[in-house]
């Protein structure tokens, strides 16, 4: 077998040549890579390897590089994606990887006579912002990615492009928040670390349970013992029940190799409200079901972080007021943390963050004493669904052998949009369907990538625009989730500017719009 990979060197990427360096039925791995210097890293990490990796250089959104990659292999794996705090740093880097590259090297496989299969890997991210009485997730729920969050977007828009692409054979798996090496590295650089809301639902997987799906992903492929019925749907990658975490309770279980807590370094209004992405999966067996790979749990990886790092052990005789002054405290500072957001008058972003700067500032005078933490998920408690029922417009445990023209006229209509195509042949769930948005608007795409992986058009597929605000108010579908975390009344319009600075426009029916730009405030005269 010969396959081709992108991303190879990035978390996700080098769990997975970690995993298959064994494989003897693997005869050719072509990668691609524009960093030489990360290239080297790679093959000197994985010498069994050596022999059989040949490097494509270029980027994954240049057609000659992904024709170079492609050709003549059995199935390209894409793990390439630019993620937070990068994507953050740098939004066009973040557009160019994951959604232009996705849609060059889609486009290349397609006008391939012998197509590769393709597996691509999209992000729990697309499901935004998710809390009580929605904890629980599964494929085909709305997606509501999280306003300024550019990774998610661009991510969206990738994974449309394949859901919608003429390849015969693709999957694509929807990675949960993953546990890797780099993620205290990558946490104590930045001010992402206080996006995390406190109560915000992670199931967890680690990077080598990652890289132990893709193996034996590839084996069931190599032995041709696959059904076809696998092919062409989203499958959540998860943890299990438990790797099911709040995020207070996922920065307690990493401070405490230090011998500290969540308490000993955060102050309750160091962290969003709302406007995280990360979701329990209720759907995460699915994948575990057929490829037996949750080995690990969050416990696991903090085991293998001290003993890899032995110096964290000094944190523990280290004062608690010091760590907490030179590691986190200096995180303040840094443009990606609310603080700086306050401090520079950000109104957008404590819009977004935290539901304005009013409620920014109440939040600041409480202690802990007085913050309202989560309970802890009991993975034996059996549960693996929410306290009210997400809505989707239709039924959606209904066979897809049984999918009628009526669902797919009722989950246009919960969108407040309505069906255009007469004609439909149930069960029919990769026929090209034209349907219309509340705003007119008209798209095509399959009833399985609306009814089953949860797409429905709207601005984020064309633009950095997040208006789910006003859609709610007639989708009924979005406004089952959205409403969790904002309030009804609430009537922002999310926006970057052509620099990617944040923008919430607050609109009047039928009058103007109040801008809100980095502290600004002034007429906008557009229409609504």
């Amino acid at each position: 077998m010969k396959i081709a990979i992108t991303g190879a060197t990035g978390n996700m990427g080098r769990a997975v040549m970690n995993a298959i360096s064994a494989e003897a039925y693997i005869e050719e791995i072509r990668v691609l890579s524009h960093s030489s210097k990360r290239t080297k890293s790679l093959l000197k990490k994985n010498k069994k390897l050596k022999k059989k990796i040949v490097v494509v250089e270029g980027s994954v959104a240049d057609e000659a590089a992904c024709r170079a990659l492609a050709d003549g292999v059995d199935i390209v794996l894409n793990f390439g994606a630019v993620i937070p705090p990068r994507s953050d740093q740098n939004p066009k880097s973040a557009i160019e990887c994951n959604e232009v590259g996705a849609n060059v090297l889609v486009s290349v496989i397609e006008g391939m006579e012998s197509q590769p299969m393709l597996l691509h890997t999209s992000t729990v991210a697309l499901y935004g912002n998710r809390c009580k009485p929605h904890l629980f997730g599964r494929v085909g729920d709305p997606l509501l990615v999280s306003p300024f969050d550019i990774y998610s977007a661009t991510k969206l828009r990738g994974e449309f492009r394949v859901l919608e692409s003429e390849i015969r054979k693709w999957v694509v798996f929807r990675q949960t928040a993953m546990l890797h090496p780099n993620m205290l590295t990558d946490n104590l650089s930045d001010g992402l670390m206080f996006h995390t809301c406190f109560d915000a639902p992670l199931e967890w997987v680690t990077s080598h349970d990652s890289g132990i799906l893709i193996r034996n992903f590839l084996r069931r492929l190599n032995a041709e013992d696959l059904p076809e019925s696998f092919w062409k749907r989203c499958y959540n990658i998860g943890g299990g029940p438990e790797n099911r975490l709040f995020g207070y309770e996922t920065y307690n279980d990493g401070f405490k190799i230090i011998g500290g807590s969540t308490t000993c370094f955060f102050d309750p209004g160091y962290n969003a409200t709302r406007n995280f992405h990360g979701v329990w999966y209720s759907d995460s067996n699915e994948l575990e079901e057929l490829f037996h790979f949750q080995e690990q749990t969050s416990t696991d990886y903090w085991q293998e972080i001290l003993k890899c790092h032995p110096i964290f052990r000094a944190g523990k005789i280290v004062p608690k007021r010091v760590i907490r002054r030179f590691a986190i405290k200096r995180l303040l500072k840094n443009y990606n943390s609310p603080a700086y957001w306050a401090k520079h008058q950000d109104a957008a972003r404590l819009m977004a963050y935290f539901g304005g700067k009013d409620k920014y500032e109440e939040l600041q005078k409480k202690s802990w004493k007085e913050a309202l933490l989560p309970e802890k998920y009991d993975p034996a408690s059996g549960i693996s669904d929410n306290e009210t029922p997400v809505f989707y417009g239709y039924d959606i445990g209904k066979a897809d052998a049984d999918i009628s023209l009526e669902d797919l006229k009722s989950v246009a209509e919960a969108h407040g949009g309505k069906l255009i195509s007469e004609k439909f042949k149930t069960g029919d769930m990769y026929a090209k369907i034209e349907w219309e948005t509340q705003d007119g608007e008209r798209f095509t795409a399959t009833p399985y990538t609306v009814l089953r992986a949860g797409h429905w058009y709207n601005s984020i597929y064309t633009e950095n625009v997040w208006d789910f605000d006003r859609l709610c108010k007639k989708d009924a579908v979005f406004a089952s989730v959205w409403y969790d975390s904002h309030e009804k009344d609430e009537d922002m319009r999310y926006s970057f500017d052509e620099n990617f600075k944040a923008q919430a426009v607050k609109t009047h029916e039928h009058s103007n719009y109040l801008l809100f730009r980095n502290g600004e405030h002034k007429e906008d005269r557009r229409a609504v």
